[in-house]
């Protein structure tokens, strides 16, 4: 969220104080991520020691907290545990918002920085762990699990009709829906292609994992003052076949879809060899442009709140189509199926 929520400092100090039993001097909104559902604070305690708050709106699943701590408690550094209440819980609940507090590391994500060759191949070992980790069965019986699901194709459909039929004064509004007609037919194949590969996956059995289920390089935090890095963010994990995760490498989620091929070989070295279905990876980049298209037409869409975010999200969902970003690393997934399969799409 880039604009502050209305909240103010002294209820979120005595939320920390009261359920933390944290005494806090100084907090500083941190105009950071895509979310609109999302805020960040950085927290000063008396003694100087720094902590991260995340103020989460909306709906709330627990697991969003009890999978990080669950790994970090199997071992894997590279997670950032949720640091429990004085009641033990991982959250606390703020007015609208439910709080959860973490050590705070100085650092930037992939976003703002460049994972170096040594962060990639960190990256892969991380996430090796995570796919490879037997969870409790109480635990993961609390974890959605892939479907392979229409939603996002049919509520882009939703949001093509909709375009077709109204004008809308809010200028990023107006914008959007001037893209989405600009680029009707390439949509409308972006979501034929994830239809047909749905259903292949559909009729095959595929072993299903512990994924993030959000991977791109934005939710990697490398620490300013060492070598350390972070898989962040476990608002939605999933049980799914390993590509779920592995479509981010090289997809150009991150704008280095030139650098792809150099990405991709650092990363495998850490996470070592393993066969990638290529019919999970490519449904799985489609499905992503598509789940992207929706989730943007929603925020421009139905609302004009949201501030900066809006026009950021503007420029995020047209980035996509631009020659080299994701759609066009889509098309070049696609490539690599069988012959007897792509002839049949």
């Amino acid at each position: 969220m880039l604009e502050r929520p209305v909240l103010s400092d002294e209820k979120i100090i005595a939320c920390l104080r009261d359920e933390y039993g944290l005494k806090v001097a100084k907090i500083v909104f941190l105009p950071l991520g895509a979310d609109m559902n999302t805020a960040v604070f950085r927290a000063d305690a008396d003694d100087s020691t720094p902590y991260f708050v995340k103020l989460r709106s909306g709906h709330f699943d627990a697991i969003a907290v009890d999978v990080p701590k669950f790994l970090f408690d199997q071992g894997i550094s590279q997670i950032i545990a949720p640091m429990p209440t004085r009641s033990g819980q991982l959250s606390a609940r703020l007015d609208a918002f439910n709080l959860i507090l973490y050590p705070f590391v100085e650092g930037q994500s992939g976003w703002e920085k460049n994972l170096s060759d040594q962060d990639w191949i960190v990256f892969g070992r991380a996430l090796k762990a995570i796919h490879a980790t037997i969870l409790a069965p109480t635990l993961a019986t609390r974890i959605s699990q892939e479907t392979y699901s229409p939603y996002w194709r049919e509520l882009v459909r939703q949001f093509q009709t909709q375009v077709e039929a109204e004008t809308f004064a809010d200028p990023v509004a107006a914008d959007l829906a001037m893209l989405l007609k600009a680029k009707q037919s390439e949509i409308n194949h972006l979501i034929k292609r994830a239809e047909d590969l749905g259903a292949v996956l559909r009729g095959q059995r595929s072993q299903f994992v512990l994924c993030h289920s959000d991977i791109h390089v934005g939710n990697i935090l490398m620490n300013n003052s060492s070598d350390d890095l972070y898989i962040v963010d476990w608002d939605q994990p999933l049980l799914a076949p390993k590509e779920r995760d592995l479509m981010f490498i090289g997809a150009g989620i991150d704008g280095r879809g030139e650098y792809a091929e150099h990405d991709e070989r650092l990363f495998y070295e850490g996470y070592g060899q393993t066969a990638v279905d290529p019919v999970a990876l490519a449904y799985y980049r489609y499905e992503r442009i598509v789940q992207d298209i929706a989730a943007y037409c929603q925020q421009l869409l139905l609302t004009d709140e949201g501030g900066e975010d809006r026009r950021e999200g503007l420029r995020q969902i047209t980035s996509q189509f631009q020659p080299g970003a994701v759609i066009d690393i889509a098309y070049r997934t696609e490539k690599r199926l069988p012959p007897e399969l792509q002839s049949k799409l």
